[in-house]
């Protein structure tokens, strides 16, 4: 079983050789504004108007918590849009961050990894403004992805 790596850096500016995926979590109302997602587009354009069509088109595709849209951004790195918040303010309901949703991203995210060969990096997913907790996620990664033998390199960002 691969382990969990963690680094000082830019999730974006992913380490090491081969194919790589970074993942990250979005919400389900179509908003990308806030957060690591902004970092993303910073970086490429294409993964916020990829998840932007998507939303537009959910009528007729599976967007929707849980769901995973990869897309390619350099020969040999990825994004994966996850669909693992409801909203995105804390409110009665509580955090927007939804752990049954990251799971279910995480085990898709898992199989392309190893269609691909590659490994996964993100930062702290559903951590941010999510609100949620690392102690619920981290045992989401290792069980849908370093027990899988997928390497993970999860990022804590300077500043």
């Amino acid at each position: 079983m691969a382990e969990i790596a963690y680094v000082r850096g830019d999730a974006t500016a992913p380490h090491g050789k081969g194919v790589k995926v970074i993942a990250h979590v979005c919400n389900d109302l179509g908003g990308w504004g806030k957060g690591f997602v902004l970092a993303v587009s910073r970086r490429w354009p294409g993964p916020e108007a990829e998840y932007r069509r998507w939303h537009r088109g959910r009528a007729g595709n599976d967007f929707g918590l849980g769901a995973v849209q990869f897309v390619r951004v350099g020969t040999y790195v990825w994004v994966a849009n996850m669909i693992g918040q409801r909203g995105t303010r804390t409110g009665s309901k509580g955090v927007p961050v939804r752990y049954e949703a990251i799971d279910r991203a995480l085990d898709t995210v898992g199989a392309e990894a190893l269609r691909l060969g590659a490994s996964v990096h993100m930062p702290r997913i559903g951590c941010g403004l999510a609100g949620g907790t690392w102690s619920r996620v981290e045992p989401l990664i290792a069980g849908r992805l370093t027990a899988r033998g997928v390497e993970v390199t999860v990022y804590d960002h300077d500043g």
